[in-house]
């Protein structure tokens, strides 16, 4: 099972292309420039034209759209001040609906919504092309938050200060303009905002780099410093612990993705919290709960990469290094998250891409733990009602063929209370989920999940899709997807999800084996996977496509590269192609700890053996590509997906684009461009590799 199918292509026969400043497609980085917009509409209507003259297409963005609209879909929502709130949108409300209601009445089939903040008549009111971008509310019961739009879905946002009980902007309350900006409330009358303070006030990632104490009724640029962070640091931040008798405040230095430095803000100033720099610290009650993502040698003991400690945080800041362990790692099991409850921490584990969830409790000094008898299928998030005054908290279970649902349960008891459940989308009967194994160019063994028909023959004949992602410590586990059950499973599509390296499946051990200059490992066990799929015959050459979106944009270019003889279709979505600018298109420079510095010259030397744009050549035959992204991405730029069309274009390769005019990096801005975005790339995937 482990010979390869052809030769890796890790060293091309053709070099990668040198750099070259006068790239003839930077002109496509001009984001919103006339020609460069009449060069995205030529081609989305191309691939419009193409797609939506397929047989059946209307039929299935009408399904598509019908699901996404759905008013049986669960409302998930969040308390504040005894009301559950919730945003949703539908065919109704486009853009979307900010509501509440009481939990009582949430429990009912039909809830009785109290309408808070109408997106779609504000838009009208003041238009602008509104979208959602959450909203922070003061604790524990006050009746002010602060709202965040985007315009057309970027990460970049305004802010505005509302009042929950006249449900309306205060007038005169704090505001921010557009900006990628933190906003936290330290209390009513103070904020804690990080923003664009003018010229030299962002890094060069394009965040914040100083944070300042905002009191109401200053100027904004009268606010005082709190602190700044260096100009190549990711950004800065500062936030409160509101929980009753242990509040605290802090800055939080964000150094790089994955190196921070935590402050605790007191009458004598700023007090550094002595933690690993690429650690994880927060506070819980009177403990301070570190997560780790290197081993630690303190206080003469030795914690392990990926565990979970905790100790009194009071006594830790008078130089008291003694911890209690709370989570170990295995060679199968990782921490998947933290939750905490008025007297309780529940972590979300991990074990072979498999979900269970235990419950601590502090007593008398001491940390017990008991195993919560949550279901053993599938994927489970915990969410807390309200942390600080409740222990009930939420726990959504889920998995490929059995549609999501929300319980509501008590810490202390494995009692759950069934409050809602995604409806049924497509008919699962006909379906299995399998797990196998591939094992990569190195020996690794690495997991994937297949779902498909129980009666699909195993003759290389399948249409199977291979979804990958392999980056920033992310774990892609099982989810319950009414449209990739309409457009796919039931159109006799198998559907592949592959828990690469790179990926936090099995903690930071197996994020970081895939870092910076180890990133073809990541590759090769995504090109494992294809080929383990091929042996198998699960599918073949003919009928296997990958699809993959921004760091799995990268993925599925550089595995198209490399291997193109493996695969019929490749749906890149909101990718990273170009990895030799990467660092200086929008977010990009914060992302240097995952890739690297191609300015260091032996960076570049790594970096560019797998940059997509850099190594597709005209004289290779590739299978073919649909290239998605969205003009109002500010996260990931889309000159990337752009400059790879043009190349390939220039080449004379046979490629499909299209870019979203709005929708910031989801690639969509509301439920009919979802819908019109996903009936193109599956009926791009059925025309190519039925």
């Amino acid at each position: 099972m482990r010979h390869l199918i052809g030769e890796m292509i890790s060293e091309t026969s053709t070099t990668a292309r040198s750099v070259d400043a006068d790239d003839p497609h930077l002109w496509l980085e001009d984001v919103s420039s006339g020609a460069a917009l009449d060069w995205v509409r030529a081609r989305n209507a191309a691939c419009e034209q193409e797609l939506e003259g397929h047989g059946g297409f209307a039929a299935l963005r009408e399904r598509l759209a019908t699901i996404l609209n759905d008013k049986a879909r669960i409302a998930y929502i969040s308390e504040h001040g005894g009301l559950v709130y919730n945003f949703w949108r539908d065919a109704v409300h486009v853009r979307g609906v900010w509501r509440r209601t009481t939990l009582e009445s949430y429990r009912d089939a039909a809830p009785a919504w109290e309408t808070v903040l109408d997106l779609d008549q504000l838009a009208i009111a003041e238009r602008e092309n509104w979208v959602w971008a959450g909203a922070s509310s003061l604790p524990p019961a006050g009746t002010r938050c602060l709202v965040f739009l985007s315009r057309g879905g970027g990460d970049a946002h305004v802010m505005r200060e509302f009042d929950l009980a006249g449900k309306a902007f205060v007038a005169g309350g704090f505001a921010l303009p557009e900006s990628k900006c933190s906003a936290r409330w330290l209390d009513i009358d103070r904020l804690a905002v990080a923003t664009d303070f003018g010229a030299g006030s962002m890094t060069t990632s394009g965040y914040p780099r100083i944070v300042k104490e905002w009191r109401r009724g200053g100027a904004l640029d009268q606010a005082s410093t709190l602190f700044e962070a260096r100009a190549d640091d990711l950004s800065v931040s500062a936030y409160k612990d509101f929980t009753p008798g242990f509040e605290h405040e802090f800055v939080e230095r964000q150094i790089g993705f994955y190196s921070s430095e935590l402050f605790l803000r007191g009458d004598a100033g700023l007090v550094r919290v002595d933690k690993p720099d690429d650690a994880n610290a927060y506070t819980v009650r009177d403990q301070l709960v570190i997560e780790l993502r290197s081993d630690w040698e303190v206080g003469g003991r030795f914690y392990p990469q990926g565990a979970l400690v905790a100790t009194d945080f009071a006594r830790f800041m008078d130089g008291e290094r003694d911890f209690a362990v709370l989570f170990t790692p295995s060679a199968t099991s990782s921490l998947d998250g933290v939750a905490m409850t008025a007297s309780a921490l529940l972590l979300t584990e991990l074990d072979n891409v498999k979900n269970r969830i235990v419950e601590l409790r502090h007593v008398n000094g001491q940390w017990r733990r008991r195993e919560v008898n949550a279901p053993a299928f599938g994927a489970l998030g915990v969410s807390a009602l309200d942390a600080s005054a409740s222990d009930r908290y939420f726990l959504t279970v889920t998995d490929f063929l059995t549609p999501t649902s929300l319980y509501l349960c008590q810490a202390g008891s494995d009692r759950r209370q069934p409050l809602k459940s995604m409806p049924v989308f497509f008919d699962a009967s006909p379906y299995i989920v399998k797990q196998f194994e591939a094992v990569s160019k190195d020996g690794t063994r690495v997991p994937y999940f297949v779902v498909m028909d129980r009666k699909a023959r195993m003759d290389g004949l399948n249409p199977t899709v291979l979804y990958g992602y392999g980056g920033f410590e992310i774990a892609m586990k099982p989810f319950y997807s009414g449209v990739t059950g309409q457009a796919w499973l039931a159109k006799g599509g198998v559907y592949v999800l592959a828990n690469i390296r790179g990926g936090g499946e099995f903690g930071p051990r197996w994020h970081q084996a895939a870092l910076k200059d180890q990133r073809q490992r990541a590759f090769d066990d995504f090109l494992a996977v294809a080929q383990d799929l091929i042996e198998r015959k699960v599918s073949s050459p003919r009928h296997l496509g990958i699809m993959g979106g921004s760091n799995g944009g990268l993925l599925v270019g550089a595995a198209m590269t490399q291997r193109p003889d493996l695969f019929n279709a490749v749906v890149c979505q909101v990718p990273l192609l170009d990895m030799r600018r990467y660092h200086k298109l929008l977010a990009g420079a914060s992302w240097m700890g995952e890739y690297g510095d191609p300015e260091v010259a032996g960076e570049w030397e790594y970096i560019r053996r797998y940059s997509p744009y850099h190594n597709v050549f005209g004289d290779k035959r590739y299978p073919r590509m649909l290239l998605t992204t969205s003009t109002r991405d500010d996260r990931v730029h889309p000159g990337h997906a752009r400059k790879m069309v043009a190349l390939m274009e220039a080449q004379g390769h046979d490629v499909l684009y299209w870019e979203n005019l709005e929708g910031g990096h989801a690639g969509a801005a509301n439920n009919d461009q979802q819908a019109q975005m996903w009936a193109l790339t599956y009926t791009f995937l059925l025309e190519q590799l039925r």
